[in-house]
């Protein structure tokens, strides 16, 4: 079974992929510090799986720390790169915190990489690196916009950083560039678990809907959008993580044609926040309490995602709809308050 590194596993795309990939004949290690994830999660993995994952509660800024990693499993093949942190109104109000965590962390991962010779790395990106693009769906060609903020500029550089590492190394590396993962799996034993008040917009929607939270706020509805609410791309957590799978297996395979490859994963579909707390109340019977709050910084206007490359090349197809996401998070809240 060829050994996989996965870093910040017990975060929410990181234990659907460590399931994914498990499921996919791999064998798999995490390593998660558990500063924005719960490491109960890797119980609900065991549970899909059968499998117990192993974790390392290692903070990866910490090389020699992280070295001790790689020399404990000499057999690794490949590693997918989580491990960030990921709010976009905390990057705005705490800039150095992320360049600091996200960058250095990186870089200490690319250097076990060329220490250990292990040359398969799949990144986690985000579409945020296309800022406020000029034209919709953006394809991987899209020019990068300014980031709209320090965590979109983290994941800019360290795209640069990553290409510049391939291209004079032996790395052979794929870029995700993913647009808004949502959901739980559809086994109801894994899904979103945020530390405090939720900044992404479907748990703000299930906790609110719970009662964690008593109302929520929708940020902006004077944008030029269908409805005034920022466009978004949604894709379920299950879609994206399968997609990890098939990029480590066209590394593998030595079927990339470029030290650096780069491919969005989203659904192709744009949705407004209104529309997706429309489509909430539909499959979930509830009637959501919100409110319209000024604009957010940071936030981009409206994008989504071409995913024909993703497509033709890996072989991905998203199977889950826009319902289905809406009814698995729901799902997901619900045994969260029973627990």
């Amino acid at each position: 079974m060829k050994k996989i590194l996965v870093t910040g596993g017990c975060g929410y795309i990181g234990a659907h992929t460590l399931v994914d990939l498990i499921q996919h004949g791999f064998d798999v290690i995490s390593v998660d510090n558990n500063s924005r994830s719960n490491p109960e999660i890797l119980e609900g993995v065991e549970k899909i799986t059968g499998k117990r994952v192993q974790n390392y509660c290692v903070d990866l800024c910490n090389l020699a720390a992280t070295k001790q990693i790689f020399t404990a499993h000499p057999d690794l093949v490949g590693v997918i790169h989580f491990a960030a942190y990921k709010a976009v109104g905390e990057s705005v109000e705490k800039p150095l915190m992320y360049f600091e965590n996200n960058l250095i962390s990186l870089l200490n991962i690319l250097q076990c990489c060329a220490d250990y010779k292990v040359v398969n790395f799949v990144f986690s990106s985000s579409c945020t690196v296309y800022g406020n693009p000029e034209q919709i769906p953006v394809t991987e060609e899209s020019p990068l916009k300014p980031a709209e903020s320090p965590y979109g500029l983290t994941k800019q550089m360290s795209e640069s950083i990553i290409q510049q590492s391939a291209q004079a190394t032996q790395l052979k590396t794929t870029l995700l560039r993913y647009f808004n993962p949502v959901g739980a799996h559809p086994s109801n034993e894994i899904g979103e678990m945020p530390l405090g008040r939720p900044a992404n917009l479907v748990p703000a929607i299930t906790q609110t809907a719970i009662g964690k939270l008593p109302q929520m706020q929708v940020f902006g509805n004077d944008y030029p959008t269908r409805d005034g609410s920022c466009l978004r791309d949604y894709i379920h957590v299950s879609d994206i993580a399968h997609a990890h799978t098939l990029a480590l297996d066209y590394l593998l395979s030595e079927k990339n044609t470029a030290p650096c490859e780069i491919f969005n994963l989203g659904s192709g579909n744009g949705y407004t926040v209104l529309e997706v707390i429309k489509t909430f109340e539909k499959v979930s019977g509830q009637t959501l309490n919100y409110t319209i709050a000024d604009r957010r910084a940071g936030d981009v206007i409206a994008i989504y995602a071409n995913l024909q490359k993703a497509k033709e090349v890996l072989g991905w197809d998203p199977v889950y709809t826009l319902e289905d996401m809406m009814r698995t998070a729901w799902n997901w809240e619900q045994k969260l308050h029973q627990s």
